[in-house]
């Protein structure tokens, strides 16, 4: 069975309901862009961390962004109930890495080594992310779980990098403003 379909080739695609909607649809931009964080976390796994808890928990997020692409690609699913208790745990995590670190006093430049920059990216790519499934939730109605754990997963993101870097001991670049 062949990969192509050509049923899109009109810059048309099919939402899990069968409704045929335009590719630039925002529905489409935010599954689409959850697929790109996916995609940019996949990168950030195949490095080698010296923190093994961080490898294992972009997995779980893999998985769990795969449960909200899905959700976001048909309008007529039910909650994702278990973000919430992902939420804690993301909650959880950042006390966790952030409690072993020197406390954040000045904004940092996205960087420090491989592993700590990758980190940042995917952060930035998340946000977009997050923006996409807000946009969606202003015109449609969407479980109000995926918001949330979109916004609490930059957050993680962000101190994973910060942690990435404590913990290969790579310096932060504090922001000097011009």
């Amino acid at each position: 069975m062949p990969i192509y379909t050509r049923t899109g080739d009109k810059g048309q695609t099919s939402l899990f309901n069968k409704q045929r909607v335009p590719k630039f649809h925002i529905r489409v931009e935010a599954y689409g862009t959850v697929d790109e964080l996916n995609s940019a976390l996949g990168v950030v796994s195949s490095i080698k961390y010296q923190a093994s808890s961080i490898k294992k928990e972009l997995i779980r997020i893999q998985n769990d962004l795969l449960d909200i692409g899905s959700a976001l690609a048909n309008p007529n699913t039910e909650p994702l109930t278990s973000l919430k208790k992902r939420v804690k745990e993301f909650e959880n995590f950042i006390d966790k890495m952030t409690g072993q670190m020197r406390p954040l006093k000045n904004f940092i430049l996205p960087g420090g080594g491989k592993s700590g920059a990758l980190l940042q990216f995917a952060r930035t790519v998340s946000r977009r992310a997050e923006r996409r499934v807000v946009e969606l939730a202003d015109k449609e109605s969407i479980d109000s779980n995926l918001v949330i754990y979109m916004n609490r997963l930059s957050d993680l993101l962000f101190t994973m990098a910060r942690f990435a870097n404590f913990k290969e001991k790579k310096k932060e670049i504090i922001w000097t403003k011009k």
